[in-house]
């Protein structure tokens, strides 16, 4: 497979790449991730996704470039990263208990050919004490992460109750698809 180009800074979108035994280099561009108000949450994400490859694949033609944007829905309503300590701890509070989506849009773009989609799954998270929730918080700091934590973290042990779909979306990249669509 020839080397890809990942459009991402994300630790955990280059450890699933290298899980996968994909040969791959990261370049980034400074990309705007506000989106129309009117969008769905799967078009939220590849949207996203789809700017941050766009970007990249303008000075890089011939080269094959992925990009990626995970988003959490509880309540209806996006959570995105939180700002600080306070803004973790009150969204692991609503998250706790309760049930949410993680959906992850990707974009694959190669020669102005774009291969686009969204990946859902969904998680059901124990109630969490608030001792837990500051633990998490204090000692992992999930200041980089949508809806503020990792699954693949001491959380994901002891907070999440079971999940539906793919567990590699939940940490960013439904990797399996990827290397499908790859292999095409």
């Amino acid at each position: 497979m020839e080397k890809i180009i990942l459009a991402s800074q994300s630790p955990r979108r280059k450890e699933l790449l290298l899980l996968a035994e994909i040969n791959f280099e990261v370049i980034i561009a400074d990309t705007d991730e506000s989106y129309p108000a009117d969008l769905s949450f799967e078009n939220i994400a590849m949207h996203i996704a789809k700017n941050k490859a766009l970007e990249v694949a303008k000075s890089h033609t011939g080269k094959t470039v992925l990009a990626a944007d995970t988003i959490v829905i509880c309540n209806n309503k996006v959570i995105g990263k939180p700002t600080d300590r306070n803004d973790a701890i009150a969204i692991l509070t609503i998250l706790s208990g309760n049930t949410h989506q993680v959906i992850t849009g990707v974009c694959l773009i190669k020669n102005n050919t774009e291969t686009i989609f969204a990946d859902a799954t969904t998680v059901h998270f124990h109630a969490l004490t608030n001792e837990q929730i500051s633990f998490y918080v204090d000692k992992y700091k999930p200041y980089d992460k949508a809806g503020a934590y990792a699954i693949q973290e001491w959380i994901g042990a002891v907070g999440i109750k079971k999940i539906d779909g793919d567990f590699y979306n939940v940490m960013g990249l439904p990797i399996s698809r990827v290397v499908a669509m790859l292999q095409n």
